[in-house]
């Protein structure tokens, strides 16, 4: 009797450990690639899977882990495990030296971006895929970059990132994989490179900074013959603009003088008209007497003039007399 419940006791241990090894549970986003008797058999789902124990086992993959000392120093570990992750994953690798085409030693680190696609192939397609995209990434980079020079190589990061993502996502087609990107994180050019590299910036900044003060320079020059041109072409449209007003005004003014002396002949002609005088005779009377003013005006009292036609003048100035007698 105590043999049968001993029995009973191995076989329901034997089933718990049968069911226990038969039920595999996959998180999302991984999954596990099962073999029966050393063959490939099937890739496990997420969610609840069952399988044949001791028959089925899952296979074996290295996978990259990113791990902490206590001091917290982070550094890459290459491990085994049976989990394969299908999520996007991001190998940040060490820095290395390139050679670019101008011969110029250069540190260069890269950030890769990838996914595996197909979990069969990143088992049996490759042996040790974390170190395979590695290594293929460094080589890869090398001939990239040895085919630019070193200016290129610092103007040209997307164009190295296009061409680095190209020929890794072809080549590691084969093994399962997707590259999404590639990401160039630190070119560090040696340190002769970098101080020659400052100095030509800084004479480029110089230069630069020259060309914009005398396009200033040549800027406020002109903007001031413009500002001296538009002055003097005002000044001079104002200049003639008063000498128009002068010569319009004395133009009136002679006008109306020769009115006023117009209608003062006329009075003077309708006054002597009764008489035997000319009125040139008078007129040329009259002028000469405010010539004779003109000439005598500011000089010394002492000195007398005598004009050469007295006798003509006299009847005149008679003449001029009788006139005013005989105005009313």
């Amino acid at each position: 009797m105590e043999g049968t419940y001993i029995l009973m006791a191995i076989i329901v241990f034997l089933v718990i450990i049968l069911i226990a090894n038969g039920i595999k549970i996959i998180p999302q986003s991984e999954t596990k690639v099962i073999e029966r008797l050393g063959r490939f058999h099937k890739v496990l789902p997420a969610g609840i899977n069952i399988i044949w124990p001791f028959f089925d086992k899952p296979k074996s993959i290295a996978v990259r882990k990113v791990l902490t000392t206590a001091h917290g120093i982070q550094y890459a570990r290459i491990v085994a495990s049976t989990v394969i992750d299908l999520r996007e994953q991001v190998y940040d690798f060490p820095k290395q030296n390139v050679i670019t085409k101008d011969n110029v030693q250069t540190e260069i680190n890269a950030l890769l971006y990838f996914q595996i696609v197909d979990p069969a192939k990143s088992v049996y397609e490759i042996d040790n895929l974390p170190n395979a995209i590695e290594k293929l990434t460094q080589t890869t980079l090398r001939n990239v970059i040895g085919e630019l020079e070193l200016d290129e190589t610092l103007t040209s990061r997307d164009t190295i990132n296009a061409k680095l993502r190209a020929v890794l996502d072809d080549a590691t087609n084969k093994w399962g994989v997707k590259v999404n990107r590639v990401e160039l994180q630190d070119i560090t050019p040696p340190e002769t490179v970098r101080v020659a590299m400052e100095k030509q910036m800084q004479a480029e900044r110089n230069r630069r900074a020259e060309i914009l003060k005398a396009e200033g320079e040549k800027t406020a020059a002109i903007l001031k013959s413009e500002g001296e041109k538009t002055s003097k072409i005002n000044a001079a449209e104002a200049e003639k603009q008063a000498l128009l007003l002068q010569a319009e005004g004395e133009s009136g003014a002679k006008v109306l003088q020769a009115e006023a002396e117009a209608e003062a002949i006329a009075k003077v002609a309708q006054a002597i008209a009764s008489t035997k005088t000319d009125p040139a005779t008078y007129l040329l009377a009259v002028k000469y007497i405010e010539t004779l003013r003109d000439i005598t005006s500011g000089q010394n009292n002492k000195t007398v003039y005598m004009p050469y036609e007295a006798s003509s003048v006299l009847s005149s100035i008679g003449s001029i007399k009788d006139i005013f007698n005989k105005q009313p």
